[in-house]
């Protein structure tokens, strides 16, 4: 048996699809099992068990002026018609679209590779008659259980506890955090890790709670926090930043804040060897939910942006606060005791947490 798992899209969003990897290698030990990833998030499963080979899907760029082809997305669409054809002489079994709904561009490309079979999220199936399993998107679930659920056509059945999503830290992530902790004197399990990334103002919290969270972290246990954000501008169009947002927390100044501005790897070895990490609605949110101290995710405005239980963190070590328009709206109390719990079951917490302490 050999299937092909089609992934291009987000960071999260092939973090989220490892429970679904898991079921599959475990159901079928023997397959050949497949993963087409970008240039961008392939490293997501280094050392995966689960998975024999990783195709890299090199992703065309625009020319820095945005009006004509650049020489790198000249080679990259070439790279493309070279793996397609490669792929397709794979004569895959199955190939499964791995979105949680519909996505035309990844079903017609998964299309192009001639599987015996391919699985896909439609909303009109008669869209594509190619799609010898359509999946139906009216009743969309958590995307994790959705992303899962596209392994029953193969004979799988959707238990009723996915495993958790995993990824391996790198060698680069260990080596760079460690290097900046000690750069900035700071231990490992001796702080914790909050983050923004939710690119919509109202999902991320203020810089007075920023600081008042922080602030009785650090008096109540003595952790201190590495505060991090998505780089850049606001205003870029390919990748919004947060420095703007960023900017208040580090005028302020407090001494127990450790601001770290810098690429995914290191962040994410940061967020691992903290005590707990606090973020919004992000792929950074997801990967803290994989890590040994867990997370605590922040959803608001959910009208209009993507609700929690579609997409909030999933794991032993994860839960949510959801304030109906703002983060602001939580109250310091509620994000508090929740911080407390996570600390309280973190297994690197060297002390119990102070959730018996009553708020001043």
């Amino acid at each position: 048996m050999k299937i092909l798992i089609v992934k291009r899209d987000k960071l999260g969003d092939l973090l989220l699809t490892t429970p679904t990897l898991e079921l599959l290698r475990q159901a079928m030990p023997e397959a050949t099992i497949d993963v087409l990833a970008n240039d961008y998030n392939h490293w997501v499963l280094a050392g995966n068990r689960d998975v024999n080979r990783i195709w890299i899907y090199r992703r065309a760029r625009n020319g820095a002026d945005g009006r004509r082809v650049s020489f790198s997305a000249v080679s990259a669409i070439w790279h493309q018609l070279r793996q397609f054809l490669q792929l397709r002489a794979e004569h895959y079994d199955w190939v499964l679209v791995a979105n949680g709904e519909e996505s035309r561009r990844a079903i017609q490309r998964a299309l192009w590779l001639k599987g015996r079979r391919t699985v896909a999220y439609c909303n009109n199936p008669a869209d594509y008659p190619g799609v010898s399993d359509a999946l139906s998107t009216q009743q969309p679930q958590h995307e994790s259980r959705q992303l899962a659920a596209m392994l029953v056509p193969l004979g799988i059945p959707l238990p009723d506890a996915l495993p958790a999503p995993h990824f391996q830290l790198s060698h680069e992530g260990e080596q760079a955090a460690s290097s900046w902790l000690a750069a900035q004197g700071l231990a490992p399990a001796r702080y914790i890790t909050l983050g923004l990334g939710a690119r919509r103002a109202k999902k991320q919290p203020t810089a007075r709670q920023v600081l008042e969270w922080t602030r009785q972290v650090h008096e109540r246990t003595g952790l201190s926090t590495v505060f991090m954000w998505t780089p850049g501008r606001s205003d870029n169009p390919l990748y919004p930043g947060d420095d703007e947002v960023a900017q208040p927390i580090l005028d302020a100044g407090a001494p127990w804040i450790h601001p770290f501005r810098g690429p995914i790897q290191p962040a994410l070895g940061l967020i691992w060897h903290g005590v707990t990490s606090l973020f919004p609605d992000s792929g950074l949110m997801h990967f803290a939910a994989a890590s040994p101290g867990g997370v605590l995710g922040f959803f608001a405005e959910t009208d209009v942006s993507p609700p929690p239980w579609r997409w909030g963190p999933v794991g032993p070590r994860a839960e949510f606060l959801e304030a109906d328009k703002a983060v602001s709206e939580l109250t310091d109390d509620v994000v508090l005791a929740a911080v407390w719990r996570r600390i309280a079951a973190s297994p690197s917490a060297p002390y119990p947490a102070p959730a018996a302490v009553p708020a001043p």
